[in-house]
C-alpha cells in the first residue's frame, strides 16, 4: 500500500494497519514528528494595544488561548541596524533575532531551520518538501519584508510560493511546464489531477475487497477527497466531478512584479484578500496534516504593506468596521494606504482604523492556526499543540521617530511544542528576542545558538513548561 498510495507525493494518514504489533502501536502513539513553522503578519501591533489582551485587537486569538503563550515586551532593537526603519530590519530579524545580512539575506538562520538541522542533519525523508514557504503579500522591495525562513548563511531556505496553485504543485506534484511545449503542459495540468496516478489503488483499498478495516477505508477516502477539493479550488480543474464542491471565483489578486510595481500601494477589496489568503492557509495546513511538510514559514501581508483596503469587516457575526482607507485618509497613492494608520498611532487616541486592521489580521492568523487544531495526533494532541509555531511581526510601534520604542515591544506568540512551553497565558517576558529564541530552540533540543558566539546566554526559563 505504501508503494501505491503512500509512495507518491500525496502521502497517507496513519492507519491502524500500519501498526503491525501492539508494541509498535504503543511507540507510535507516544511519538509525533517535530515541526517548526514561523507565521508572520505585517505592520505589527502597537505595544499599548497588546496590553488590552483578548479584550482588544487580540480577540480573534481567544478561542485558541489555551493553545498559545502570548509574549509581550520582547525587545528586537538589535535587529534595527539603521535605527530608522523597522519595516526592513525588524521584519528580517523576526525569527532570527539578528540584524539583516543584506538586501536579500538575513544575518543568520531562522529558528525553524535550526530545529530542522537538529533533527534532520542529513535531510528529510525522501519525497518530503524540505522547507515550505508561502504567503499572501504585495510589498516586494526587500526579501525580508515577506520571506521568513533562512539558512545558516542567511540565504533564503526555499522558493517563496505566493500563488495557491504553485504551493499545491510544490507539495503534491506538478506536470512539467518548462521548455518546449509549455502551453501544452499547462493545459495538461488543467485536465488531470495528482490523484489520477493512484485511482486504481484508491478503488481497491476503499472497495469491497479491501484488506483494510472500515475505519481505515473511511480515512483514506476522506484524505483523498480533501486533496481533490483543495486541488480543485486551486486550479479550477475542468474535469471535476459535478457533484464535487463548488469552486470559488478565480482570484483577481495580482502577484509578482504586477502586485505593486511603483510602491504606491494597490486597491484591495477585503473579500478578495481573505479569499486568497484562506486558500493559501488551507493548502499549507493540508500539507502539514498530510506530513508532507514539517518546517517553513507562512506570511499574511508583508512588512510595511501598502494596501487601500475596502469592504465590510465582520467577526463572529458582528460588524467590526467598514474599510475604505483612501477615503478615510483623504489621500491617494501610498498616502492613502492602511500603512499610514500605524504611523498615525497615538496612545491617547482611539486609533479606530488601526484597531480594525490589526483585529482583521489576528482573525486571519487565527484561521490558519485553527486549521492545524482540527485533528488529534497519536499522542492525543493536535498538530497545533504538538508543533512549535511562532507568530510575530516587524514592530511594536509604527512610528519611525524612535527606533527603541518601535522595536522594544514586538508581539510574539508560540504554541506548546508538545508540552515544552507554557500556554494558556499572556506573559510580559521583558527579554531580548535573541534570548527568547535561544530558549525556544534549546527546549527543542538544539545545541546551536543564534547571535554572536561571545554573547552571554540569558535563558528565559519562565516560558518553559
Amino acid at each position: 500500500m505504501l508503494k501505491g498510495l503512500g509512495g507518491i507525493t500525496i502521502g497517507l494518514p496513519l492507519l491502524e494497519e500500519m501498526m503491525v504489533t501492539s508494541t509498535q502501536a504503543a511507540v507510535t502513539a507516544a511519538e509525533v514528528p517535530v515541526r517548526a513553522f514561523n507565521v508572520f503578519f505585517g505592520l505589527g501591533i502597537p505595544a499599548p494595544l497588546q496590553k488590552e489582551g483578548f479584550d482588544g485587537v487580540l480577540e480573534p486569538l481567544k478561542p485558541l488561548g489555551d493553545r498559545l503563550l502570548i509574549m509581550r515586551n520582547v525587545d528586537q532593537v538589535r535587529c534595527d541596524v539603521s535605527g530608522i526603519n523597522a519595516h526592513f530590519d525588524g521584519a528580517t530579524g523576526s525569527f532570527t533575532a539578528v540584524p539583516a545580512g543584506g538586501e536579500a539575506k538575513a544575518g543568520g538562520p531562522s529558528i525553524d531551520q535550526v530545529i530542522r538541522r537538529t533533527y534532520h542533519p542529513d535531510g528529510l525523508p525522501a519525497g518530503m518538501v524540505p522547507t515550505l514557504i508561502g504567503g499572501t503579500y504585495f510589498r516586494r522591495s526587500r526579501v525580508g519584508r515577506y520571506l521568513h525562513s533562512y539558512n545558516y548563511d542567511g540565504t533564503v531556505a526555499g522558493t517563496m510560493q505566493e500563488k495557491p496553485r504553485d504551493l499545491f504543485d510544490r507539495v503534491f506534484g506538478v506536470v512539467n511546464a518548462g521548455g518546449d511545449g509549455a502551453d501544452d503542459a499547462r493545459k495538461q495540468r488543467q485536465q488531470r489531477s495528482v490523484l489520477d496516478s493512484v485511482i486504481d489503488q484508491y478503488k481497491y483499498y476503499t472497495g469491497a475487497n479491501s484488506p483494510l478495516g472500515s475505519a481505515s477505508k473511511a480515512r483514506i477516502a476522506e484524505h483523498l477527497d480533501r486533496i481533490r477539493e483543495f486541488e480543485q479550488r486551486a486550479f479550477e480543474m475542468k474535469h471535476r466531478n459535478t457533484e464535487g464542491p463548488e469552486l470559488p471565483p478565480r482570484s483577481r489578486v495580482l502577484h509578482g512584479g504586477q502586485a505593486d510595481p511603483g510602491g504606491q500601494g494597490i486597491d484591495m477589496p477585503l473579500d478578495e484578500l481573505t479569499t486568497e489568503w484562506r486558500l493559501m492557509a488551507d493548502l499549507y495546513a493540508l500539507s502539514v496534516q498530510m506530513d508532507r511538510v514539517r518546517f517553513g514559514s507562512i506570511t499574511f501581508l508583508a512588512a510595511g504593506e501598502r494596501l487601500r483596503v475596502t469592504g465590510d469587516y465582520e467577526y463572529n457575526g458582528r460588524k467590526i468596521f467598514t474599510f475604505d482607507d483612501a477615503k478615510q485618509l483623504n489621500a491617494s497613492g501610498d498616502a492613502g494606504c492602511s500603512h499610514e494608520w500605524w504611523h498615525r498611532f497615538r496612545e491617547d487616541k482611539e486609533n479606530t482604523q488601526l484597531r480594525a486592521h490589526a483585529h482583521m489580521k489576528m482573525r486571519e492568523v487565527a484561521y490558519f492556526l485553527s486549521r492545524l487544531d482540527e485533528e488529534k495526533e497519536a499522542n492525543g494532541r493536535s498538530i497545533l499543540e504538538n508543533s512549535m509555531i511562532t507568530i510575530s511581526t516587524e514592530s511594536g510601534d509604527g512610528r519611525h521617530n524612535d527606533s527603541k520604542r518601535e522595536l522594544s515591544g514586538v508581539f510574539h506568540a508560540i504554541t506548546g511544542a508538545n508540552g515544552r512551553f507554557k500556554t494558556g497565558q499572556i506573559m510580559d517576558v521583558g527579554s531580548e528576542g535573541i534570548d527568547v529564541y535561544n530558549t525556544m530552540i534549546g527546549a527543542m533540543g538544539a545545541e546551536d545558538k543564534l547571535g554572536p558566539a561571545d554573547r552571554e546566554s540569558r535563558p528565559v526559563d519562565k516560558i518553559l513548561a
